[in-house]
């Protein structure tokens, strides 16, 4: 059979002009990118070494670097909820860093609560750990919080952050070294020190564990490295994006109000604002029994209102121009 071509082409030419259009493709594809092209995939450098509450921690040996690595790519790919982590921080940081000092707690701590509860106030998972500090039932309690089925303190930032500095003063006289203290916040002060004596190691990081509990310190460093550069992880915020601290007023209650949600009527809000601004609320009534004493926050009814221009960042690392 005879084949004729379009316009006139022999087969020849045909095949000659297919020839040339494949390596002027192949050609364009194998280039090299240019010194100022941006990938859209990469890696953060794992460093060499890095200090948490001024001990130094190497990691140049190959299992420490690669547990450093993947939890800095896990904080680089999760956009949505690291962006929220360094959103609320915004918040929360200024009121925790200032109690982590009055009670002579490393400010690196601020780290651990943050791979907590991504900085959530209202964060709770599926065993019950809840609030900022992700706190079971019986901690909170042994840790000196009220928890119950009208109050729970693990969702007050300020007292839960206390609680929190008790614990961590309590498992440093232990261990005398915050690294085991960060590792012991995770699996538990007795599971720690048992496996470091049936280990033979008097490092943390060097335990065989459970996966959640091996991965527990290096998440701390990431989201330090993190907070200290977030546009190295690709997130580039404006101080308008950030939330900002909501001004308020104190009530101080001395007896039971057995409705909440008309309790906020009376003050000009909504009972949704009050369970925002007091997450430590757990029902429609707040008992108070004995001489308890609770402090409802009242957000200011003019300031509460987003303002782009009146946000500023707690740390100026966090923004660009």
């Amino acid at each position: 059979m005879k084949i004729s071509f379009p316009f006139g082409l022999s087969a020849t030419a045909l095949f000659l002009a297919l020839v040339a259009c494949t390596l002027s493709l192949w050609a364009q594809t194998s280039e090299k990118p240019s010194s100022s092209a941006t990938l859209s995939n990469s890696c953060i450098e794992v460093p060499q070494s890095m200090t948490f509450c001024s001990e130094t921690i190497s990691l140049a040996r190959f299992d420490r670097r690669e547990r450093m690595d993947r939890e800095l790519l896990a904080f680089s790919y999760m956009h949505s909820t690291t962006l929220q982590m360094i959103k609320r921080a915004n918040r929360y940081f200024p009121i925790v860093e200032s109690i982590l000092r009055e009670n002579g707690v490393p400010d690196d701590f601020k780290y651990l609560m943050s791979i907590e509860s991504n900085n959530n106030p209202l964060a709770r998972s599926v065993a019950g750990a809840a609030g900022l500090w992700q706190f079971m039932p019986a901690t909170g309690r042994e840790f000196g919080l009220e928890v119950g089925h009208s109050v729970d303190e693990r969702y007050h930032v300020e007292k839960s952050t206390r609680a929190a500095c008790r614990y961590l003063k309590q498992a440093y006289a232990r261990f005398g070294s915050w690294v085991s203290v960060a590792a012991s916040y995770n699996a538990g002060q007795g599971r720690i020190s048992r496996e470091l004596d049936r280990q033979y190691e008097e490092d943390a990081l060097d335990l065989q564990l459970v996966e959640e509990t091996a991965r527990y310190v290096y998440r701390i460093l990431a989201a330090k490295m993190l907070f200290a550069a977030p546009t190295r992880f690709g997130f580039r915020l404006h101080a308008s994006d950030l939330y900002p601290p909501i001004p308020y007023r104190e009530i101080k209650v001395e007896e039971t109000i057995e409705d909440l949600p008309r309790f906020a009527k009376s003050q000009g809000i909504t009972y949704a604002l009050l369970r925002t601004m007091n997450p430590w609320l757990r029902s429609r009534t707040l008992h108070v029994h004995g001489s308890k004493t609770y402090y409802l926050r009242i957000p200011d009814k003019e300031r509460m209102y987003y303002n782009p221009r009146v946000t500023f960042p707690h740390d100026p690392k966090w923004v660009v121009e």
